[in-house]
């Protein structure tokens, strides 16, 4: 799923990073929010997104999709190891964990969001600013902790309420 698209996107917001320094993005996995090595800095990003079950075909949106990111810069090149949390369907017992597909509209405000983390984190930079929103979707469910990984991980905003 880092497929080009991913890869491109973060590129072009990683342009205006200190110049010299190269930045390549990553699709990890195995990826474990609280888990980092050793001189590695973490961050959430977070963006709207579509889910669809391979076991019922039901689809759903959700604007709770957390992305972990882990970040390091050594020796002018940076490496970001990014993995979208999954969510499943609560219709299916059973249910295989989804992807989320994520258009490109939020993949390129995911990255920008990710450079600004990069440049805080990494450079040390007080940007003072929020991220950008990301386009949401109209959801008329709400957000289930039980089907969504990043909440069964304790990284969901929502499972600390």
């Amino acid at each position: 799923m880092a497929h080009p698209e991913w890869t491109r996107l973060f590129q072009v917001a990683a342009k205006d990073l200190k110049q010299g320094d190269f930045w390549r993005l990553e699709l990890d996995e195995s990826l474990k929010h609280d888990c980092q090595k050793p001189g590695w800095k973490k961050c959430i990003v977070s963006t709207g997104a579509r889910y669809k079950c391979t076991q019922c075909g039901r689809g759903w949106s959700s604007n709770k999709v957390r992305v972990a990111c882990h970040m390091r810069l050594s020796s002018r090149q940076g490496v970001v190891k990014v993995r979208p949390f999954c969510q499943n369907c609560k219709n299916c017992s059973e249910a295989p964990m989804e992807k989320p597909s994520i258009d490109s509209e939020n993949i390129n405000i995911l990255m920008k969001n990710l450079v600004e983390k990069i440049r805080i984190k990494c450079y040390n930079e007080d940007l003072g600013k929020k991220n950008k929103p990301f386009r949401r979707f109209d959801g008329q469910s709400p957000h289930e902790p039980a089907h969504c990984e990043a909440c069964m991980q304790g990284i969901c905003p929502r499972s600390f309420k």
